[in-house]
């Protein structure tokens, strides 16, 4: 498990924790994602994959855990066809981004890039900013370790997430 006082992980935490307390993220626990892994478990995987492998890289590390944490938030059940229209390989980012958006009030061309095209190659949109295709690495690996069953680190990373948003020593 991820230590309680990780200073990697606690600044991570800076970056998301007012979108990790919405009521829109938290709903994402109920969506499922990949094999035994929700949507929300998937997104706060992403989000601190990606803020490590940008601050390692010296990119703009919080636009990529901010964008990685609503790369999908499109807040509906995807094995469930009549919640959406179209293929959702190619329907998803649009909603997050629309849900993004609504949640957000409004977001930098940079974030906006990095969730519409965290689908590419499968979907049009290329990514423009070298934060968009880390994010776009950081869900392409966090899918993968969740379909092949290696889903123990999104777990731990989104319980870890959750305890510490919802302690008394962190409130």
């Amino acid at each position: 498990m991820i230590p309680m006082h990780n200073p990697n992980y606690d600044s991570f935490l800076r970056c998301v924790q007012d979108l990790l307390d919405t009521p829109e993220v938290r709903s994402m626990r109920q969506y499922p994602h990949h094999p035994r892994t929700t949507c929300y478990e998937h997104s706060v995987c992403v989000a601190y994959v990606s803020y490590r492998l940008a601050r390692r890289w010296g990119l703009d590390y919080r636009a990529a855990a901010r964008a990685g944490l609503l790369h999908d938030l499109y807040l509906y059940n995807s094995r469930e066809k009549p919640s959406y229209y179209g293929n959702q390989c190619f329907t998803h980012p649009v909603v997050a981004l629309k849900n993004a958006w609504a949640l957000c009030g409004s977001l930098t061309p940079m974030e906006e890039n990095i969730i519409v095209s965290h689908m590419w190659p499968l979907a049009r949109k290329m990514p423009r900013y070298r934060e968009a295709l880390v994010v776009n690495l950081a869900d392409k690996l966090c899918a993968t370790a969740e379909v092949v069953g290696l889903r123990r680190f999104s777990r731990r990373v989104a319980a870890h997430a959750w305890t510490v948003r919802h302690t008394p020593a962190a409130a």
